[in-house]
């Protein structure tokens, strides 16, 4: 079969809209499409290829699981995912674990669990979520809602109710909303596809203690931010203020679809046998493949590079920006960065990245103003420069266009 881009619009939804090229070999950071250009990843799959492509150990640790067992439904356990809970509840704050499969069924498990704890402790009319303009937590109609975008959630019915939203990084206005009727508030440590925007310190640690004082749990939203992205293991462990609930995945399983929601003992238990189920959650294939991500990323060699490589890449963008100005500002954390547009080239982000992929460069926009780099955490110093080499020809282009 001649598999071309036009073969995308004969079979698929159109709810996607791919570049031409079709990637068909990875190695670390570089991909190479169906006519053998080499391309380097600042993408990452948006954040999720945390140890790059085919990284040998993962490589080697899903053909061992291979030859073990695939799936068991959820009547039975697995190995690979009780190992993976333990050493998750072992790194953070969490004492319970639930797996799913995307970043957005973690999230809506994480939005169920905070509404049942609610109604079973303080009765059903504690069912506000307060969530933040401009955030992003996934595409099931619950989390799309509480997503702060409304483009995404228009135009399918009727929403579910008492959510609102307010601005990141508002915290008086959260003080004004907030109230013994909310029973959670959902927040990314670190805004993705709003725009790479990180919290203030006063903001995240009021959002804290607004939650605790009207009996709210406070959801971390780390499907982007976590496992090591930041330079911690999770975001929330270089802010200073421990989440009641935590959401994960994207790097969790280094490219193979697994997420997980990780919580207290006192909080888990209000999801009883039967309220709430996968049936891939706890898949014996992804676990074994997270918990080497886990063991791997989970490292002072890891973690310490990505503060290393961040500085690389600030530097290099700095550098570029003060030949071109075109930015107003480098943002964001370790190896989730954004580069903000100025007044002058608002509204033109994706003219960069489609600049960079002519150079032979994968990156990211979130939103029309920031160009988003998300890649591999253990990508090569050599591969960021060639990369920003590539990235400063792109915006020659555009500049001069």
């Amino acid at each position: 079969m001649n598999v071309t881009r036009d073969l995308f619009d004969d079979v698929m939804v159109p709810n996607y809209n791919p570049a031409a090229i079709i990637p068909v070999k990875g190695l670390g950071s570089r991909l190479w499409d169906q006519a053998g250009t080499e391309f380097i990843d600042f993408a990452g799959g948006i954040a999720v290829n945390v140890l790059g492509h085919c990284h040998p150990e993962l490589v080697k640790t899903l053909q061992e699981q291979s030859e073990r067992v695939w799936h068991l439904s959820n009547v039975l356990t697995n190995e690979p995912a009780l190992r993976l809970a333990k050493k998750l509840t072992q790194a953070t704050f969490a004492e319970k674990v639930y797996f799913a499969n995307s970043g957005a069924e973690a999230n809506e498990a994480a939005l169920k669990l905070a509404r049942r704890y609610a109604v079973d402790k303080f009765g059903a009319e504690k069912n506000q979520i307060i969530a933040f303009n401009q955030g992003f937590h996934g595409r099931t109609f619950f989390t799309v809602t509480v997503g702060g975008q409304a483009a995404y959630s228009d135009g399918f019915g009727p929403k579910p109710s008492a959510i609102d939203h307010i601005d990141y990084n508002d915290l008086s206005a959260l003080e004004t909303l907030i109230s013994d009727k909310t029973c959670a508030v959902m927040m990314e440590p670190i805004q993705g596809e709003g725009g790479v925007v990180s919290p203030e310190t006063e903001f995240v640690k009021g959002v804290r203690a607004l939650c605790d004082k009207h009996n709210a749990l406070l959801i971390f939203d780390e499907v982007q931010s976590g496992m090591g992205r930041t330079g911690d293991l999770y975001a929330y462990m270089g802010l200073d203020v421990v989440p009641d609930i935590l959401t994960t995945a994207k790097s969790l399983g280094g490219g193979f679809p697994i997420a997980a929601m990780l919580t207290t003992t006192s909080i888990a238990e209000h999801l009883k046998i039967g309220t709430h189920g996968s049936t891939y959650g706890g898949n014996p294939l992804g676990c074994a493949v997270a918990e080497k991500v886990l063991d791997i990323v989970n490292t002072s060699e890891v973690l310490e590079g990505v503060k290393h490589k961040e500085t690389l890449f600030r530097t290099g963008l700095e550098k570029i920006n003060t030949q071109y100005q075109c930015f107003s500002d480098i943002r964001g954390k370790g190896l989730l960065l954004g580069a903000v547009l100025n007044e002058q080239y608002a509204g033109r982000s994706r003219d960069f990245l489609v600049a960079a992929a002519a150079e032979n460069l994968m990156c990211l926009v979130a939103g029309a103003n920031v160009v988003r780099f998300a890649p591999s955490l253990v990508i090569s110093d050599e591969d960021i420069l060639e990369g920003l080499s590539r990235f400063e020809l792109a915006i020659s282009k555009v500049v001069s266009s």
